[in-house]
């Protein structure tokens, strides 16, 4: 038996060693994006254990292997380690391809850094810690934190942004690569995004938009979501907050689970409720807010590959400021003249007419491709659903019967190519279809103020970044853009006639009835964009950027038929078919300085806009109900300039202080005045103290100053008032004087282990509870801004 044993014994060894083990594998390590030879690469044998080195070539060989399976692990300098395993059947040879320059082609990382989405254009961005900040307040409010972002307001909770004096459709704003389209043209329209959703925010103005939209005369605004982590891991957070105005709380949750695979998934949700807020000296009764957000989106995200499913939902109930609810123009002026609201009730919960109510739902599917010695691929759809209804204070059984009954959906498709192969030399192109429906429900017992419509919109773009050498880059582009409006609207008879339209719109009359005329309006407009910038570097603390911006916006549906009373607001508004595209050419340039202790950055810009659209109050009409204000939308030639400062100064490891001040100034060239709801000069010093070895404690005082607007246009409402004979002058022009804020915010974090921790925060906004109006609120003439408000915020992340 125990020869048997040793025979076999014997047997098994001779066999392996009697197995050729003298093949060689060859292995070549290339960029993957032009195929050029990686040198130097580090190749790790992780079946033998062993190491190697690639030669300048990017070649390696490993010999004396056997058949079967052999499993490397290759890293090089700015690439992301790969592991591959090759099946060894004789001598083998094979090619690996490395995903190089992670960083220039925006790969993924667990901390967001803030990475800019153009190199040359006047972009700022701000991070999740800024964000933050603002869980309760809205993207409008979280912009001023940048030089130049102002906001149009209608009270306290709709905020639209303002880029250099230009705001609505002329400003871009895309939600995780989706440009939003939720009736942004309405001033009292805010962006329906949740800003608890967001892990980054871009402002970018000017040259660098071309690939979003050619009619972003006033900017882009890109909102992007956390980014997709290759690991195995799950994290999430969840923030609780209060405010004493208001008496409002905010609950917002995130839960990420990400696999190192490539595989994502992210659920967040959030709720908002506020009750009527208050002003130093009054109550500002009905200005509550119901607000409740959800976000998913789940996929699988590889170098070479990957998709992305998305949905979002925003449901919006906002109180307007019950004072604002006037049955004339004599309402108008007694509110003006009286300097408190009408209406102040005790403080409340309830939302009642007017009111706004808001759900928008936006769903988006990604799919993109690397191809070797190509480039990028990305085909996208989206779909987008923005149910707005609008309460005005009715009686009997029209209480629950919205004055405003509006229905957009759009649908979008997007193919995108972005030649990467030379990383100094990009190239990228597009091509995006649009078809979009607004449906205005007939049931509101109330003339629409917008008709339904179909518009279709097919757009063509290039753009090209071209890194000359270290110090110098340039990058340009050029976009054509088809729109085509197809609208169905009733005009009274008088209207058409009074305007003119009988004459060069008599063609577009499909049905005539006893009182009015049945119009299809079809509209088209062939729109060309372009821009060029470039970026050079002095030295290694300062470089300087220029740009230049051809940009051309159609008219909206808001301005063209647009013919009807806003009951908040107390006026009629009033459209015209004859207008032209907006056409823009802004020129911009910046300097940048960063030294150890001093940063200052500068920009300056100048944009003259051709057949430039505005809304200004031209005279009143009578009604049943008395005298109304009448707002005509006009074209004129534009010119808009201005500066923005950001400049920080690090005076110990300990202080730092900042100051942000934006000047701009706008005029009307054919009428030789003022433009309306230009923003007045402001600044803001901030002083900053930071501890980080005290639980990252940092406590700041800010202080800021907003001038009075001296330059405005006169459109002040002269009327006879037929009750006592006298000459009225209603002051509707008149901006109201400067302000000084004070705000103080504190913040620590507590660390429970390694990957859980505890942030809170501390905030006091309008410290001194001071009393004022803001120039830029379309309802100043009710009421005052906010007075103090107290906010506390409990991060958990975990």
């Amino acid at each position: 038996m125990k020869h048997n044993v040793l025979i076999v014994v014997l047997c098994v060894f001779s066999m392996v060693h009697s197995q050729n083990c003298k093949y060689t594998f060859i292995g070549e390590v290339v960029d993957f994006h032009d195929g050029t030879p990686m040198s130097g690469a580090t190749v790790h044998i992780e079946t033998l254990n062993r190491y190697t080195t690639g030669d300048i070539n990017g070649k390696f060989s490993i010999k004396n292997l056997c058949n079967g399976k052999l499993t490397l692990v290759i890293s090089h300098v700015g690439c992301e380690t790969k592991r591959v395993d090759i099946e060894i059947i004789g001598d083998t040879f094979k090619t690996i391809n490395m995903e190089h320059h992670l960083e220039e082609l925006e790969e993924v990382s667990l901390v967001n850094k803030g990475s800019k989405t153009t190199r040359t254009a006047q972009e700022t961005v701000l991070k999740e810690a800024v964000l933050q900040r603002y869980s309760h307040l809205s993207l409008g409010d979280a912009l001023k934190e940048v030089p130049g972002i102002s906001s149009l307001n209608t009270g306290s909770t709709i905020v639209k942004p303002i880029i250099n004096g230009l705001h609505s459709s002329r400003i871009l704003i895309l939600n995780n690569s989706v440009r939003l389209q939720d009736q942004e043209w309405g001033v009292e329209h805010a962006p329906n995004i949740d800003i608890n959703s967001a892990n980054q925010v871009s402002v970018i103005k000017g040259s660098g938009a071309l690939a979003y939209g050619g009619d972003a005369i006033g900017g882009v605004v890109v909102v992007t979501p956390g980014k997709v982590i290759r690991k195995d891991t799950l994290y999430g957070k969840t923030r609780v907050g209060g405010q004493t105005n208001g008496r409002g709380y905010t609950i917002t949750s995130t839960l990420n689970k990400n696999y190192k695979s490539g595989w994502f998934a992210q659920l967040q949700g959030a709720y908002k409720k506020n009750g009527d807020f208050e002003a130093s000296e009054h109550n500002l009764t009905n200005t509550g807010l119901n607000s409740k957000g959800i976000t998913t989106r789940f996929g699988k995200n590889t170098f070479k590959s990957g998709f992305e499913v998305y949905y979002s939902f925003l449901d919006n109930e906002i109180g307007i400021l019950a004072a604002t609810r006037v049955g004339s123009v004599f309402d108008l002026q007694r509110a003006i003249n009286s300097g408190q609201p009408i209406v102040n009730d005790p403080f409340s919960y309830t939302i009642n007419a007017p009111k706004q109510d808001v759900k928008h739902h936006l769903g988006k599917l990604n799919y993109f491709k690397r191809f070797q010695n190509f480039g990028k691929v990305t085909l996208q759809y989206d779909y987008q659903n923005n149910k707005r209804l609008e309460f005005d204070v009715r009686i009997g059984d029209r209480r629950s019967i919205p004055a405003i009954d509006l229905t957009l959906q759009t649908h979008t498709v997007l193919a995108d190519v972005n030649l990467d192969v030379n990383l100094d030399r990009k190239i990228n192109f597009g091509i995006l279809a649009r078809y979009q429906d607004n449906f205005a429900n007939p049931e509101t017992g109330v003339r629409r103020l917008i008709p339904d419509y179909e518009k279709y919109d097919v757009g063509l773009y290039a753009t090209t970044e071209w890194r000359i050498n270290s110090n110098f880059t340039a990058d340009a582009g050029v976009r054509y853009d088809f729109n085509r409006i197809d609208a169905k609207k009733f005009y009274r008879r008088s209207r058409w006639e009074e305007r003119g339209y009988d004459v060069d719109f008599a063609d577009i009359i499909i049905d005539t009835l006893p009182t009015q005329f049945l119009t299809n309006p079809v509209f088209d407009y062939h729109n060309f964009s372009a821009s060029i910038g470039g970026k050079l570097y002095l030295n290694d603390k300062s470089y300087i950027i220029g740009n230049y911006a051809l940009s051309s916006r159609p008219p909206n549906p808001s301005e063209l038929f647009s013919d009807g009373l806003h009951h908040s607001a107390a006026r009629f508004e009033l459209g015209d078919l004859r207008f032209d595209q907006e056409v823009s050419n802004r020129i911009s340039a910046s300097y940048n300085y960063t030294a150890s202790k001093f940063k200052v950055l500068t920009e300056v810009f100048y944009n003259a806009i051709q057949d430039y659209i505005y809304l200004r109050p031209f005279d009143f009409i009578s009604t049943l109900r008395g005298p109304f204000p009448f707002w005509e939308y006009q074209q004129t030639n534009a010119q808009l300039f201005g500066i923005d400062l950001n400049a920080t100064y690090t005076i110990t490891d300990n202080w730092q202080w900042q100051n942000k001040s934006a000047f701009i100034k706008g005029r009307d060239v054919n009428d030789d005045i003022p433009l309306i709801d230009i923003p007045p000069f402001q600044t803001t010093n901030q002083i900053r103290y930071t501890h980080k070895t005290w639980h990252r404690f940092s406590a700041s005082l800010k202080s800021e100053w907003v001038f009075e607007q001296n330059e405005f246009p006169d459109f002040n409402f002269e009327l006879d008032n037929q009750l006592n004979g006298q000459n009225t002058t209603v002051d509707i022009s008149t901006p109201p004087p400067a302000y000084h804020l004070m705000h103080f915010s504190t913040e620590a974090t507590f660390p429970f282990n390694e990957k859980t921790n505890l942030n809170v925060t501390l905030g006091i906004n309008n410290l001194l509870d001071t009393s004022y109006r803001n120039y830029l609120n379309q309802l100043r003439f009710f009421s005052d801004e906010l007075g103090r408000n107290i906010t506390l915020q409990l991060q958990f992340n975990y």
